[in-house]
């Protein structure tokens, strides 16, 4: 279970390596997010040739 400010790895191909969520998306008071959630997270490292950069804002399904 993810619950907002839980480290993520990130696992595709934008250049963010980890991710620190922010909301869990899909009600006013979810907790939790499981498999095939989406949530809004900050992202904390990002690799240096990429579109994406620290502190960009962005969605992500788990």
């Amino acid at each position: 279970m993810i619950q907002v400010e839980t480290l993520l790895e990130v696992a595709d191909n934008t250049g963010a390596k980890k991710v620190r969520c922010i909301r869990v998306m899909g009600g006013s008071n979810r907790r939790y997010a499981s498999l095939g959630d989406i949530i809004i997270g900050s992202v904390r490292e990002a690799s240096p040739d990429s579109n994406i950069k620290k502190g960009s804002v962005v969605r992500g399904v788990i």
